[in-house]
């Protein structure tokens, strides 16, 4: 099962209380004070663990606290703190507090850790209110309270190649043939019901990795059939890739649907690159690809995943692509600034 949205409740230690102590020992009449300072309150942390794909877990225990600190006791012992508490989940994680929207922060790579409630600190005992003028306090503080909040963590895929098209496309069969993915592959509309992702390997130990994304159809945006929940996954794809079936009823039509859809869903995902790939090739028999007004696209490809016809050429210009971006990005980032 895939599950890209949770809310959690977290909760940070509760700092340890000081104490107020006098050292008592035999020939020492006049000790003084020796009260030590309580512990911290250990912190909820949120650690990207490239071994998760979901938050499936976090479904069956939705209460996180971590460990409160101990109190501190006399002959100003501090008091031990609290153990801090690690929420594992998927790199491409989203954390947001889910009562004022706010967004916390993601965790991108594998190891990636995010703070997202400290613990409390400890009390003072009443060794620290040692003056000269104040020589035998009484007083000591009480432990802080940990922060406690509830978050909502949202999943996004990262992917280098998001397949984007509507149900029975070809998105799963092509992802089948080019990587080692084993998505679900059946003769009806939204057999993907979840997002499949599958690394293609290229010769000279080249990859990258390839996001299929369940069927949208028009409306998606709105919240019809599978394509809102899923559409935001393909907002860390570098290149889209649509995918229209070759015996499609009107082509032009089902080009300009699905950019409409990715458009109305977030102008920043429909200005990234894309191309168009005509799926299902062999049904034709020939090299023949409709005529299609897409000026906007890097490339007009035509496919068969049953056959193994156009793939290599395919695969070749999504590396260029991803090539191109890169030293872009590298370029801007050595850009002085004024």
């Amino acid at each position: 099962m895939f599950i890209d949205r949770v809310i959690v409740r977290v909760e940070a230690g509760t700092g340890g209380s000081g104490v107020s102590s006098f050292r008592r020992e035999k020939y020492i009449p006049l000790g003084g004070p020796d009260g030590g300072d309580g512990g911290a309150g250990g912190d909820v942390i949120i650690r990207a663990d490239a071994n998760l794909s979901t938050l499936l877990d976090y479904t069956y225990r939705d209460r996180w606290v971590a460990e409160r600190g101990m109190h501190g006791q006399g002959n100003n012992r501090t008091g031990a703190s609290g153990s801090d508490i690690v929420l594992p989940v998927p790199p491409g994680t989203v954390i947001r507090d889910t009562e004022s929207g706010r967004l916390i922060g993601e965790v991108m790579q594998d190891g990636d850790q995010l703070i997202v409630a400290r613990g409390g600190r400890g009390g003072k005992g009443n060794a620290f209110f040692v003056s000269p003028t104040h020589q035998s306090p009484r007083e000591w503080q009480p432990g802080e309270e940990g922060e406690s909040l509830a978050l909502e963590l949202e999943l996004k895929l990262i992917a280098d190649i998001g397949l984007v098209g509507q149900p029975n496309a070809g998105k799963s069969t092509l992802l089948s043939v080019i990587s080692a993915a084993r998505p679900k592959i059946g003769d009806y509309p939204f057999t993907t019901l979840s997002p499949n992702l599958g690394v293609v390997p290229m010769s000279g130990s080249r990859t990258f990795v390839v996001a299929d994304i369940p069927g949208i159809i028009e409306g998606a945006h709105e919240g019809r059939g599978l394509g809102l929940q899923f559409l935001r996954h393909i907002e860390r794809t570098r290149i889209l890739a649509f995918l229209i079936p070759i015996d499609a009823m009107d082509w032009q039509e089902e080009y300009d649907q699905l950019r409409n859809e990715v458009r109305s869903h977030s102008a920043g995902l429909a200005a990234k690159p894309h191309c168009v790939v005509f799926t299902k090739l062999d049904l034709l028999g020939d090299d023949w690809l409709p005529p299609i007004h897409a000026p906007q696209a890097f490339g007009i490809f035509g496919v068969s995943a049953a056959a193994r016809i156009g793939l290599e050429e395919l695969l070749s210009a999504w590396w260029s692509q991803l090539l191109l971006l890169r030293k872009t990005a590298e370029t801007e980032q050595h850009i002085p600034l004024p």
